[in-house]
């Protein structure tokens, strides 16, 4: 898979047939490893073991609706209230960080009003956070910190 630029972690691989598989450890459960799932799990393990982000408060491949149509965020960080806090778009190393992936996390954020907003493609990582009070968004240096949140 890509080289990235996001820490390892104890990956466990598996075949099912023809397909590779990654184990997703916050769905509990393998799935199709595309380039863009491997990005997925890199970055929520980085999450989790180095941000010291909650298991129990990250969510993969999430619905949203609106209207007749569905909507798929690929990570979403609630808080302990349950209410959406973090949207994380991901995209495949080799899908450069473009204004079309802006817009597309700007759909979901228009459902859900979160404080903050990433998009990695594993090798190029961008946080923002909102201020809806004075409808600005200011780019983060650095993924804060669960506990800077």
């Amino acid at each position: 898979m890509n080289r990235i630029n996001l820490p390892s972690y104890a990956i466990k691989l598996r075949e099912n047939g023809s397909k590779h598989e990654i184990f997703d450890f916050l769905r509990r459960k393998y799935v199709t490893l595309t380039p863009e799932e491997w990005v997925r799990q890199h970055f929520t393990h980085y999450l989790v073991e180095h941000k010291g982000y909650p298991k129990g408060l990250l969510a993969n491949e999430v619905e949203l609706k609106a209207g007749e149509k569905r909507l798929r965020c690929d990570t979403l960080l609630y808080n302990k209230g349950l209410e959406p806090q973090m949207i994380i778009e991901y995209k495949a190393p080799e899908i450069g960080i473009t204004q079309h992936v802006f817009d597309q996390i700007t759909v979901y954020n228009m459902l859900l009003r979160v404080p903050y907003l990433i998009v990695s493609n594993g090798l190029q990582h961008y946080c923002c956070r909102m201020d809806y009070d004075n409808a600005t968004y200011a780019f983060l240096s650095d993924i804060p910190d669960y506990s800077a949140l």
